[in-house]
């Protein structure tokens, strides 16, 4: 071997050894230095080993502002993905990473391939909300255009001449969007890099499919309502709704599975039918015991329960079952075709004579004496009805000023008909009719003498019609 060759392998000996007296005092120093994270540390999957809290951060940072992405995993394989700067990302790096540090320092900075150095840290992150939710808007899975939209198995609407049936339901491919959005926004403040649309239940399924038993119940007794009759009785005359009328009600089902009526259109109905045949308030013809036929109009007479009758009307076309029934009332007369039937009380104001006809007779009648027309406390007219019937009554006028009232009177049969006016017992008057009420008279109340008072009150009830007419 020459001298040259010698030296050339010598000098390579002296470069290696030199190599590694270079890269063993580094290894040493990165090992020791307490103020680095050891080798193969990683915060949310990045790589921190080697570098200071401040370089650390610095690298975490730099990474999710400039290479952030979120991949948005969607049915059938398909994928969709949000880059921070689509949505004005940027992150700031967690405080615990010096509680990694001292962690690792406290238990002798072990590193290598059997040691789990990885950590996961939520980022506190800033974006742009409007930028974010226009993103999540412009996704595939919610704005593309192939999206089937789920749909319930639901009944028909109604066809004139066709039976209701069931339409099977489709499971489609659509989602809630506010759900993806809140997925997307807590996806991005955590820093994920993914989200599971289906995992996750943002696609809409089918809730209700045609096998379904109380689907089947509905469609039935939909379809029993084509073929019902309700029928309500006004006296001798009646009025017919259809069932071909009731389906253009129906607008499907409740949440508890009744079938859905159209109130507005229920309420329009029965109002119609109270436009027709109430009575009270209305003018109406009344013969008088001398002969006359007068227009008069008051309280006493039917009336139906417009918001009653309508909730059972919607309950009956429920039951898909033909009814005839009566409407539900508020006021009610004594007979359909005269409202004040044949027994009542009838007052003559001109002729100052109460009457009192049972079952179409006269039973009973006296001269009386009314308000006192000069006064302004003419009783007035109108077609009332008893309210209640009371013996030993004090009646009092206003109150005055002074505490006293206006007058007091005793009677012994107080029968009211018209708020604070009624028929009674007048023990201090000597005469009555005639002219008395012209200047006379009481203060709207109708005065009888005592004996007539007695008989008239045994022979009335709550509810008589009482009829007073000039």
């Amino acid at each position: 071997m020459s001298i040259r060759m010698k030296k050339t392998g010598m000098l390579v000996r002296i470069a290696l050894m030199a190599a590694v007296l270079i890269l063993l005092p580094a290894q040493a120093v990165l090992a020791d230095d307490t103020t680095r994270f050891v080798p193969g540390t990683k915060v949310n999957g990045i790589g921190i080993g080697g570098l200071t809290v401040d370089e650390a951060k610095a690298q975490i940072e730099g990474f999710y502002s400039a290479e952030y992405k979120l991949t948005i995993k969607e049915r059938d394989g398909k994928t969709e993905t949000l880059k921070g700067g689509d949505v004005g990302y940027k992150a700031a790096a967690p405080d615990g990473l010096s509680a990694i540090l001292d962690a690792q320092n406290a238990s002798g900075r072990v590193s290598g391939p059997s040691t789990d150095n990885s950590h996961t840290m939520s980022m506190s992150v800033q974006y742009d909300e409007g930028a974010l939710t226009n993103a999540v808007n412009g996704l595939g899975c919610i704005s593309g255009a192939d999206i089937v939209v789920t749909q319930d198995a639901h009944i028909t609407a109604y066809q004139e001449g066709t039976p209701f049936t069931i339409i099977p339901e489709v499971q489609g491919n659509n989602v809630d969007q506010d759900k993806v959005l809140d997925l997307v926004k807590e996806a991005v403040k955590a820093g994920s890099s993914e989200v599971d649309l289906a995992a996750s239940g943002c696609y809409a399924t089918v809730r209700v499919t045609a096998e379904d038993a109380a689907l089947k119940d509905l469609c039935d007794t939909m379809n029993r309502c084509r073929d019902m009759v309700i029928t309500y009785q006004f006296g001798d005359q009646t009025v017919t709704l259809e069932g071909e009328t009731i389906c253009t009600w129906i607008l499907g089902s409740t949440q508890d599975g009744l079938v859905d009526v159209n109130y507005d259109k229920a309420a329009a109905f029965v109002k119609s039918m109270a436009d027709q045949f109430d009575t009270a308030g209305k003018t109406r013809v009344f013969h008088t015991t001398t002969g006359k036929d007068l227009n008069l109009t008051g309280p006493y007479g039917w009336q139906i329960d417009q918001a009653g009758e309508t909730a059972s009307l919607i309950a009956m076309i429920r039951t898909g079952q033909s009814q005839a029934r009566e409407p539900l009332y508020s006021k009610k007369g004594q007979d359909r075709t005269v409202d004040w039937g044949n027994t009542y009380v009838e007052i003559d104001l001109t002729s100052q004579h109460v009457y009192m006809y049972q079952d179409g007779n006269l039973a009973w009648d006296a001269p009386c004496v009314t308000g006192n027309v000069s006064k302004n406390y003419t009783t007035p007219e109108g077609i009332y009805s008893l309210t209640y019937k009371q013996t030993d009554r004090i009646l009092r006028g206003e109150k005055k000023a002074d505490g006293t009232y206006e007058y007091e009177s005793h009677v012994d049969y107080w029968m009211p008909f018209n708020g604070g006016i009624g028929l009674h017992d007048a023990s201090w008057r000597s005469k009555f009719g005639g002219t008395i009420y012209q200047y006379g008279g009481s203060h709207g109340c109708i005065n009888l003498p005592s004996a007539k008072a007695k008989t008239l009150y045994d022979m009335v009830y709550t509810g008589i019609p009482v009829i007073c007419y000039n």
